[in-house]
């Protein structure tokens, strides 16, 4: 199952990320996360030092290793520098499940409390002014496309901030998004925006509410969002002691927010996956990026690159 926690900036999103990762591992179920965000605390808030942070290996680092390991004998793509961030799958790509050792996995992914963790990257000086982050997404973006995950496998997602989570196909690629809304009219504002363009996609959004400290925020999110209210989370002390460097074990945390993490994991668990319409996806925003930017860039026409009748997927895998 692919899972994205999206919010305004500074609502919580890489808290809970960080929480529900280490809340899936330590009930021992396989968890992959991804700090997709431009400021990069995801490890951290997993227990990392901010130096063990700092040294890890990143996606965007590794994205010729990504394109030629994902490319593999596709006759379809003539080169990785043909391959785009929304390049789909089809017939001699490798699909990949999200767990096993590959070059990809073994360049890119560490363990950090449990969790199997790659990170995007951050802005450097080289980026300053000349380049977007959704350039270091890109690589994400990709790997998302190839994986075969099964209903028993987790792989989360920390995004970027507010309505910047749109300026790519990244979004649709989850089956359930986790929008992280604290009781105010800014981070509602956000909700509102989001739940916006993503009808349209149908995009399974659920929001979770953030920093409540009573009955009162909690009826303010009811009157806000109304059903897309899935649970919340009250001010924690367990959350204010890793910030301050004492992280504790995720069994700690408080019972009502552990009880949160329960909420979010059946709705997970509940949603099937539909591997048809997530390729169609692929293939629309894949379409539109060739359309936009890519075609002349490359001088090709990628829309060449789509395996018509073509699904990724369990069966696909099988095949291959």
């Amino acid at each position: 199952m692919k899972i994205a926690f999206v919010g305004k900036g500074g609502s919580g999103k890489t808290t809970l990320t960080s929480l529900f990762a280490a809340y899936l591992a330590h009930t021992g179920r396989p968890v992959l996360a991804i700090d997709a965000d431009i400021n990069q605390h995801l490890a951290v808030g997993l227990g990392a030092s901010e130096e063990d942070a700092a040294a890890l290996p990143t996606l965007g680092e590794h994205l010729d290793l990504i394109k030629d390991h994902l490319r593999g004998d596709n006759p379809r793509i003539t080169s990785t520098d043909a391959m785009i961030k929304t390049t789909p799958p089809g017939r001699g790509s490798r699909l990949i499940r999200p767990f096993e050792d590959n070059p990809i996995t073994h360049a890119c992914f560490r363990d950090v409390g449990g969790v199997r963790l790659g990170v995007t990257g951050r802005f450097d000086e080289d980026d300053l002014g000349v380049s977007c982050y959704h350039s270091k997404v890109g690589a994400a973006e990709l790997l998302l496309n190839h994986f075969v995950d099964g209903a028993d496998e987790y792989v989360v997602l920390d995004m970027t901030a507010g309505a910047d989570a749109f300026a790519s196909g990244l979004f649709t690629r989850f089956d359930v998004t986790f929008l992280v809304c604290e009781p105010t009219l800014r981070s509602v504002g956000v909700y509102r925006q989001y739940a916006n363009y993503a009808h349209d996609f149908g995009v399974r959004l659920a929001v979770v509410g953030n920093k409540t400290t009573d009955t009162e925020d909690v009826e303010f999110l009811r009157q806000q969002v109304g059903e897309d209210l899935l649970c919340w989370l009250t001010g924690s002390g367990h959350v204010r002691a890793a910030e301050r460097g004492r992280a504790r074990p995720i069994s700690a945390l408080e019972q009502e927010n552990l009880a949160a993490l329960a909420t979010i994991l059946a709705t997970v668990d509940s949603t099937p996956r539909d591997w048809d319409r997530f390729h169609r996806q692929a293939v629309e925003f894949h379409l539109r990026n060739a359309r936009s930017w890519a075609n002349n860039r490359t001088g090709q026409d990628l829309a060449a690159q789509i395996d018509p009748d073509y699904i990724p997927g369990p069966a696909a895998l099988a095949d291959a």
